[in-house]
């Protein structure tokens, strides 16, 4: 995990009857989630400086729109905005949680057959 992603786990993990359950790199077909809520189909991908270019930012669009298709919410934070506003992007997420809870996010269906978006897509860590 990278620092951003650290920093934010420490807000985001434990669990109690009040708080949702993330999981942090979690797997979902063949790509890597830095962090997921199941009950809320949510996954929050903190972005560093890698993904600023034009290519990263098409596979990071294939992605989430592969991820959309498996009725997964995609929330991005840059990583400048968790060292410098936490407190807001912890709401913010919350918020998302809540929202989508309240509204039902999409039918939980399966990755398909175990794949994930075109190679393009895919992120390394």
């Amino acid at each position: 995990m990278s620092d951003p992603e650290v920093i934010l786990w420490t807000r985001l993990r434990g669990r109690s009857p009040d708080k949702p359950t993330f999981r942090r790199q979690h797997p979902f077909g063949s790509v890597i989630l830095d962090f997921y809520c199941p009950s809320a189909r949510l996954a929050v991908e903190v972005d560093g400086a890698t993904h600023w270019d034009d290519a990263a930012q098409a596979r990071d669009e294939a992605r989430d729109h592969w991820l959309r298709s498996q009725g997964v919410d995609v929330m991005r934070i840059p990583a400048s905005q968790v060292y410098n506003q936490l407190g807001d992007v912890v709401d913010a997420i919350l918020w998302r949680v809540d929202e989508r809870l309240r509204t039902g996010p999409a039918p939980s269906t399966p990755p398909s057959t175990g794949r994930g978006p075109p190679p393009a897509a895919s992120r390394g860590r």
